[in-house]
């Protein structure tokens, strides 16, 4: 029997729909994350011009972002609550045990939360209800809650990798717990700048990518071409700090976890000039199969130098390392991430190059194709980090202390597969709403600034008085209802 089976036959049957439902969870929160970090940031840099430049254009589009916002925050509470209630309900273990170590990480993220659904009902209400200035200095701690919550997230995670800030007694339960090295670990530095900057390329090129179709459609007016161009900007400037941060923590994790980095590089035996491989499958006896074998270049990106010692997967038992699929998975998904991350450092290359020559957008249809796909690739980026976070720490819950196995829940399997079909189903659901409800946004939106356009019959707020009551509709125009309705669909 392989190494791989051998184990798999050893786990707790709970272990395989447990860790399914959690990652099915965590995926698709992910996606939401990033408008959830950065997207206030953007909108608040458009708001920023807009009363800078007294641009109308640029205040319609802040206000329109933050209705999205808050639409996506609302989603954000249902897939988030769910993933909080999964951590005690399928890692008992992991909770009963550390909790009093890295919950303070989930109690700091509990109050940023809160603190962010409060300002960003009061960002959404002070449209055209109070002063600019005050409006606008009313929304700057918006960014700052969103960077707190990733804050105690990332403390949390980091500290599963590099656990510290507790002693262990005679029954191996921690004590003398240190709360400041618990959250500030070895990992918590490299792990959470390179998580911030990354939602922030990630949402800058979401919106932006929205904005790109639309110029492929044919709609080049003001609205649309600063609709791309301040997202577009920020993530642009975003990239190539990622590719920075992203070799930093790649050496972070050689240092503190040298055996999760010999499974996101597939190197089965500690030597020195060891390759580095695109792609390729690890296999049982610890051969590569397939993929690019590059020579050297593995110890060199390492310490970079030929002979650099590269710890590999042998260094340890095999119950305390991936197994080679496991280790497979983590590697494509880290080689993955850093393709995607090169095409989209290049991207922002030729979008820099082109506005420092001309001092305008790039006019090639190749250009806003590729934009409005790093929207969609960006997002594959973060996941498929999460991916090599996760899976290259195996089979560790908390980085050499317990074990996955050792904190799953003793509740039935077959429990754990339905409830995976039934959040699935609910999630589609979800996401479907989430889905029709932007599109009706958007066609709500495209047809006042068509009519607009038309001749003025539908008054967008800001088109008149950014801060000022809602202008009424003619009364020629009045819907069937008999009340007179603003741009939002309200009375």
């Amino acid at each position: 029997m392989s190494t791989s089976l051998h184990l798999l036959a050893d786990a707790p049957a709970q272990l395989l729909p447990a860790r399914e439902l959690m990652a099915f969870t965590l995926a698709s929160h992910i996606i939401l994350v990033p408008l959830g970090v950065a997207f206030p940031f953007i909108t608040l840099v458009m708001h920023y011009r807009g009363l800078r430049r007294k641009d109308e254009t640029a205040l319609l589009l802040a206000r329109r972002w933050s209705a999205v916002m808050a639409v996506q925050f609302a989603l954000g509470i249902v897939t988030g609550t769910v993933l909080s209630f999964e951590f005690g309900l399928l890692w008992p273990g992991l909770m009963g045990r550390w909790g009093d170590v890295f919950g303070i990480g989930f109690g700091v993220e509990a109050w940023a939360f809160f603190l962010e659904a409060v300002l960003i009902a009061i960002y959404l209400y002070g449209w055209r209800r109070l002063k600019p200035r005050t409006h606008f200095l009313l929304g700057l701690p918006l960014p700052a809650a969103a960077l707190l919550g990733a804050f105690g997230i990332l403390a949390a995670n980091s500290w599963m990798n590099t656990p510290r800030g507790f002693s262990l007694d005679a029954q191996g339960n921690p004590v003398d717990v240190n709360v400041w090295k618990a959250i500030f670990t070895p990992m918590f530095g490299p792990q959470y700048w390179h998580f911030v900057v990354a939602m922030i390329l990630t949402a800058g090129f979401m919106v932006s990518g929205v904005y790109a179709v639309g110029w492929l459609r044919g709609r080049r007016d003001h609205y649309h071409r600063l609709g791309f161009a301040v997202p577009f900007t920020i993530a642009a400037l975003a990239t190539p700090v990622q590719f920075v941060l992203g070799d930093a923590i790649a050496r972070s994790v050689f240092h503190k976890q040298p055996v999760k980095f010999a499974a996101l590089e597939i190197v089965w035996e500690t030597d020195t000039r060891v390759p580095e491989y695109l792609f390729g499958r690890l296999q049982e006896d610890g051969t590569v199969k397939g993929g690019i074998k590059i020579p050297l270049l593995d110890s060199i990106l390492a310490g970079f130098s030929p002979d650099t010692k590269v710890v590999g997967l042998t260094s340890v038992p095999a119950d305390q390392r991936p197994t080679a699929t496991q280790a497979t998975i983590a590697h494509w998904a880290f080689d993955l991430m850093v393709v995607i991350g090169s095409v989209l450092v290049l991207l922002a290359l030729w979008y820099g190059l082109v506005w420092l020559r001309h001092r305008r957008l790039p006019a090639s249809k190749w250009f806003y194709r590729s934009a409005a796909c790093a929207g969609v690739a960006s997002v594959v980026a973060v996941e498929c980090g999460w991916i090599a976070t996760e899976v290259g720490r195996q089979p560790w819950i908390v980085y050499q202390n317990m074990r996955v196995a050792e904190a799953v829940t003793s509740t039935r399997s077959t429990t754990l597969w339905i409830m995976l079909a039934v959040v699935m189903v609910v999630y589609v659901f979800l996401f479907g709403s989430f889905l029709v409800i932007l599109l009706r946004m958007r066609t709500r939106w495209r047809l006042a600034d068509e009519q607009r356009a038309a001749g003025g019959a539908v008054h967008a707020p800001e088109a008149d008085t950014p801060y000022g009551p809602r202008a009424p509709l003619p009364v020629g125009d009045a819907p069937p209802g008999g009340a007179a309705q603003s741009e939002d669909g309200r009375p």
